[in-house]
């Protein structure tokens, strides 16, 4: 069973997908290597991520090493309706569309639950939460992914209640997802977002980025990079000693917001952009989210609070405040998903390697593992970059036997 917009739009998707698929070598590789065993023969694995035609690649690999696949959207706007309509011809059971009510996503995230999936894949945890809210004593998972870091955040936290129902691999901390992925794809395709919903000039533009975790660097150093002028704002004195250092000026909110022309916020965390700020903005104020959930920017202060408010672009909302314009992209949403396509997919071929390498290690040595958020293991992680490298023509140098004896050795 599926419940996408609309089937006719299967050939577009399927020439998305023979592009995106052209571009993830690093993902293929990982597929080809394993396609001849088919370890997941006989395996339902969920996924919950957003609808791209990179996330087709995965879906079609998985289904390449014997999986049945089912998939729902992590987030109510970021579908690709397309891709939607393709993966279902491919015998993906898709349940998303691009303008689902909140109502309509979380039943969505229950249809694909009700398949009672072996695997679960998560971009957020919103199916992680549902499992332990509504299914927990329906069946159990020999295990799951995490995708991002707000997801992480939240099975730890299931964990550290002692609620963490089966293992899962937080596939976020890899270092070749979020070195790579929330640094260079969230940096460019935020940015992506941002000029797909504006049109407008970057240089000379003064941007603040909230938060200089990697996506913040990511986003902070690409602003940089088109010649605007960089602010960021932290709560963490490591990280905005880091930002301090790395040259961009550093202050508080309240203070960066003043000199704004574009704020955007990359925190995980809520109201990070409030009332006060609101006020002590300049007119004409651009506002963007690339956080995964839309709790960053406080969207209801302004919808309660503004005179008026209008769309002025596709993805793109003007707010009549106190005689001075505010502009929201996206919704508040994350801007890069909604506003544009997400990350480039030579990015998410590192990202979804991951993803698939930690799910045939789920289903291999589930047995061994107890309830707890583990780490991608280190050799997924190495065969990922292993795998980069090679397909991007790079080669590297190997220690030799003798520089081997000499990094075990005290003496001198």
């Amino acid at each position: 069973m599926v419940k996408v917009k609309d089937m006719n739009l299967a050939d577009k998707g399927k020439a998305s997908y023979e592009w995106a698929r052209a571009h993830m070598g690093i993902l293929e590789k990982s597929i080809e290597r394993l396609e001849h065993e088919k370890p997941l023969h006989g395996i339902s694995s969920a996924l919950c991520l957003h609808v791209t035609k990179e996330t087709s690649v995965l879906a079609l690999g998985l289904k390449r090493l014997g999986a049945d696949v089912s998939l729902c959207a992590a987030n109510p706007l970021s579908t690709q309706d397309d891709i939607a309509a393709f993966l279902a011809m491919q015998g993906v059971d898709v349940y998303a569309w691009r303008g689902e009510s909140m109502q309509e996503y979380y039943d969505c995230i229950r249809a694909v639950l009700s398949k009672r999936p072996n695997t679960i894949t998560d971009d957020g945890s919103d199916m992680h939460a549902m499992y332990h809210k509504e299914f927990v004593n329906v069946f159990k998972p020999l295990g799951g992914t995490e995708e991002t870091t707000t997801g992480v955040i939240r099975l730890k936290a299931l964990e550290r209640e002692s609620k963490l129902a089966y293992p899962v691999i937080a596939v976020n901390d890899a270092y070749t997802k979020h070195l790579f992925d929330n640094r260079y794809g969230t940096g460019q395709s935020t940015i992506d977002g941002i000029m797909r919903a504006t049109s407008i000039l970057l240089a000379g533009k003064t941007v603040v980025v909230a938060g200089y975790g990697w996506v913040g660097k990511g986003i902070a150093n690409r602003a940089r990079g088109m010649n605007a002028k960089v602010i960021v704002t932290e709560v963490d004195p490591i990280k905005a000693l880091e930002a301090y250092m790395d040259g961009f000026m550093v202050m508080p909110m309240l203070d960066a917001c003043k000199y704004a022309d574009i704020i955007i916020t990359a925190t995980g965390q809520k109201g990070v952009v409030r009332s006060e700020h609101f006020n002590a903005m300049k007119d004409k104020v651009i506002l963007a989210n690339a956080g995964h959930f839309d709790v960053e920017i406080d969207v209801r202060w302004l919808e309660d609070n503004a005179k008026s408010k209008r769309q002025i672009r596709d993805n793109l909302d003007a707010y009549n405040l106190n005689g001075k314009s505010i502009y929201l992209i996206a919704k508040g949403r994350i801007a890069n998903l909604v506003a544009a396509e997400g990350h480039p997919p030579e990015v998410m071929a590192m990202s979804f390697a991951n993803q698939l390498l930690s799910i045939v290690y789920i289903v291999r040595n589930h047995s061994k593992l107890s309830n707890t958020v583990y780490r991608v293991p280190e050799e997924i992680d190495a065969q990922v970059a292993s795998n980069a490298l090679e397909a991007m023509g790079v080669k590297i140098d190997r220690l030799s036997n003798e520089q081997l004896e000499y990094a075990k050795s005290w003496a001198i």
